[in-house]
């Protein structure tokens, strides 16, 4: 099996939620509420150790999916 997470990463990085879910549902067999979930916490990680890589500033921790 590869591993998924290069994939939703990617997606996040680049502003892609609705892509990123798609691929945590299919993978993953979550839930809309679990992938929105999950995705708020990879961002969380990803604004934490790679701020650097978002395409676009993105905006404040917290704001990924959730206002």
């Amino acid at each position: 099996m590869t591993d998924p997470w290069p994939s939703i990463d990617a997606e996040i990085l680049q502003g892609h939620n609705i892509a990123a879910i798609a691929i945590l549902r299919e993978e993953f067999g979550y839930t809309i509420h679990e992938a929105v979930d999950a995705l708020q916490e990879r961002y969380d990680r990803l604004m934490e150790t790679r701020p650097d890589d978002f395409s676009d500033a993105p905006p404040a921790s917290g704001e990924c999916v959730r206002s």
